[in-house]
């Protein structure tokens, strides 16, 4: 594809076709993303109908991944060849049309040997750059004409117009010297088109640098154990449930579980974390990350497409292929920009000629109005912007996962937290304690028995607490648990004995007997910011844990920021009215939503979009992704290996709530860029076309040379792809 109007084509076409859902063509990538019903349509169909628009596409494989990372190099190197050697017979054309007006020696030829040079040197430009030639006739056939069809014609015209006043001139040589010849202008044309589209790859590669260099960090062997010596195989050999040994200074080769040795690891590749990670016998590691002292080894539990870093560059390569809805006025404008400007020209054309000037004025505003016009910068506004920021943003351990996402953040005017694991570090602790009567040993083992059933923080926080107590659990039948009430189950040695681990709210709902004394201790305990956790016994309360969630260190600066960017705080807790307004408090938020369920987290979120409120949910991805899912942007805090890269639209590797913060203003950085990269797209062919078509010409007496307008258009992409560049200064 050469410009804008190609995707734009390739696009419209596709998306007419029985059995393609949605389709997306990306300029800057070269690739195209299709969701297809195989039932309706196969992959070779739609890779034929792409070949019928005139173009040639392939499945990508890792395979062709590499293919054409070589293809990219070689055609930089084409591009540089066509421009240097457009140079250098450039240069010789412009010594022989305009050397003497300069000053320079005159070479001494004859008027028509002069002109027969140039013919030479400009038909040799024309071959060189013919490939152009052969792109822009392909799209005149097909009816869907690009750039290379307006710089074709335009440059034929002026070239066949100048050698038909030289076949005129060879049988009446008197009149040759009243002639303008436009050979200068077509070598000319060529020579910084050449230029341009050389710029324009060079920079546009730049662009895919960031997911260059993590597909980069996959190592390519391992060291693998095998009835115990280590041998070294490809990476592609390794097999879940492999042992695998890393040495110190090596790539560890796939995600893992440390077996054996101690070591620091250096992750910051990945996740963006800049110190060293401590792994010890049980700690995972993750693929691409480099081991920096000791020798370990290690149990592979996901390789290949499965591991992180290979989840982190689809996410990162998808993102850079989606499109932002802001792109969609650029595509609708790109799709119609080409046959315009061929109407403007011909139009302009007519209007000279037909008011009585001279053809060599009408033949100058056509040809301008043909070459400036570039498609081209428009097309690669949008996606090499988004192509930077989602690439900045994987550097720091932010993945942004759609276009669609980066352009949300701008509109976000409320961010809502959930509390446990996100606001908090995520590990409640049994702080405290009350047994009534004699039961200590008997509330003990049964709340011991019954929090090892059950996978919630609060069970998990006291089967915690009881470990290495010295206390044996006790064992249960009939076992229940009530998402986000509490756990009941019959004891096993007395069967008519039934418990329940549970909030006050499933204790009210058992009818359990709650006396003045037991509220006390109850309200002692809340309004500490501490979570209640009740024990019965066939409906009498017999003990109280209070158990309480640290605020995360940064969580309060975090939230005063947010506010001064002018977003409202909310958070979402299932913690009683107390507990909740506690940490509120504590964190400086406003409003918070208390005694919450898992499932009652989406229908908050849809309250606050009813009030017209534009809601980001930050959570960490497990119970909160009907949430997630609901809001209008969706933010995961994760940590390593086990993110849940699949829920949200951005997912913040490291688990640090400072990323809230640095997510958005990427986000929001990337979009003022894109909006940068649009207006100078617009206003060079805004203003450019205009003044090619000679609008100037009235006042002024200026008409543009069609060279100066081919190295405006060649320098409008590159700009605009320079612009995007600057974004890795980002800090």
């Amino acid at each position: 594809m050469t410009c804008a109007s190609c995707a734009a084509a390739i696009e419209r076409t596709l998306k007419k076709t029985r059995g393609i859902a949605s389709i997306s063509v990306n300029l800057a990538t070269e690739k195209a993303y299709v969701n297809f019903d195989s039932q309706q349509i196969s992959l070779e169909n739609i890779i034929n109908s792409i070949a019928d628009l005139g173009y040639q596409a392939e499945e990508e494989t890792t395979l062709s991944r590499h293919e054409g990372e070589k293809r990219e190099f070689t055609r930089l190197q084409q591009l540089f060849l066509r421009f240097f050697f457009s140079l250098v017979l450039g240069v010789g054309l412009f010594y022989l049309a305009m050397g003497s007006m300069l000053g320079l020696p005159e070479p001494g030829f004859s008027v028509n040997v002069n002109l027969g040079l140039q013919f030479l040197l400009a038909t040799a430009i024309i071959l060189i750059n013919f490939p152009l030639y052969i792109s822009g006739t392909l799209r005149l056939i097909h009816l869907a004409p690009n750039m290379d069809s307006l710089i074709e014609v335009g440059t034929l015209a002026a070239y066949f117009y100048s050698l038909t006043l030289l076949i005129i001139g060879y049988f009446y040589p008197a009149k040759i010297l009243n002639f303008n010849f436009y050979f200068e202008s077509t070598g000319f044309i060529l020579l910084f088109i050449s230029l341009g589209k050389y710029l324009e790859a060079k920079t546009k590669a730049k662009t895919s640098d960031s997911v260059k260099k993590l597909i980069a960090l996959q190592p390519n062997t391992a060291n693998l154990e095998i009835k115990g010596k280590i041998v070294q195989v490809a990476i592609e050999a390794v097999k879940v449930g492999d042992i695998l040994l890393v040495k110190p200074g090596e790539k560890i080769p796939v995600d893992g579980i440390v077996l054996e040795g101690f070591a620091s690891v250096d992750e910051s590749a990945v996740t963006g974390e800049s110190l060293p990670s401590e792994k010890e016998p049980g700690s995972k590691v993750i693929g691409g990350t480099i081991n920096r002292n000791s020798v370990f080894k290690f149990k592979a539990t996901k390789v290949g497409a499965d591991t992180l870093l290979a989840g982190i560059i689809k996410i990162v390569e998808e993102a850079m292929g989606s499109k932002a809805p802001i792109q969609l006025l650029a595509d609708t404008v790109s799709y119609y920009f080409v046959p315009t400007v061929f109407l403007i020209a011909v139009l302009a054309f007519l209007f000279w000629f037909l008011i009585g000037h001279s053809l060599v004025l009408a033949l100058t505003t056509f040809v301008s109005v043909l070459i400036i016009a570039c498609p081209c910068a428009l097309g690669l506004a949008t996606p090499t912007a988004v192509m930077m920021g989602t690439g900045l943003a994987a550097k720091k351990g932010i993945l942004i996962k759609s276009s669609q996402a980066l352009e949300m953040v701008h509109k976000l005017n409320t961010i809502v937290f959930d509390k446990t694991g996100t606001l908090t570090i995520g590990k409640p602790m049994v702080v405290g304690f009350k047994v009534f009567a004699s039961y200590e040993s008997r509330v003990f083992k049964s709340a011991y028995g019954l929090a090892k059933l059950s996978n919630h923080p609060l069970s998990e926080a006291l089967a915690t607490f009881f470990e290495g107590k010295n206390i044996k659990e006790a064992e249960f039948i009939n076992f229940k648990e009530l998402e986000g009430f509490g756990l009941e189950a019959i004891l096993k040695t007395e069967t008519k004995t039934k418990l329940l681990l549970g909030s006050l709210r499933f204790m009210k709902a058992h009818k359990i007997t709650l006396d003045s004394e037991i509220m006390a201790f109850i309200d002692n305990f809340t309004a500490k910011g501490a979570t209640v956790v009740l024990v019965a016994e066939n409906n009498q309360i017999i003990g109280i844990f209070s158990i309480s969630d640290e605020v995360k260190p940064n969580a309060h600066e975090v939230i005063r920021q947010l506010k001064v960017l002018g977003k409202k705080v909310v958070m979402l807790t299932g913690d009683s009215k107390p507990a909740g307004n506690f940490i509120a408090k504590k964190l400086g938020i406003d409003e918070v939503f208390v005694e919450v369920l898992p499932s009652d987290k989406a229908s908050k979120i849809k309250e606050l979009q009813a009030n017209g409120l534009k809601v980001a949910m930050v959570g960490d991805g497990i119970n909160d992704a009907p949430a997630l899912a609901a809001a209008d942007l969706g933010i995961v805090l994760g940590s390593g290996t086990d993110i849940a890269l699949e829920t949200g639209d951005i997912v913040l590797i490291k688990n640090n709530l400072q990323d809230v913060l640095n997510a958005i203003k990427i986000s929001e950085y990337t979009l003022r860029k894109i909006k940068q990269n649009l207006f100078w797209a617009f206003c060079y062919n805004a203003a450019g076309i205009p003044i090619a078509a000679g609008i100037l010409y009235p006042a002024f007496g200026f008409v543009l040379n069609p060279a100066f307008a081919a190295l405006a258009m060649a320098f409008s992409s590159v700009s605009v792809v320079s612009n995007s560049l600057m974004m890795k200064f980002y800090r």
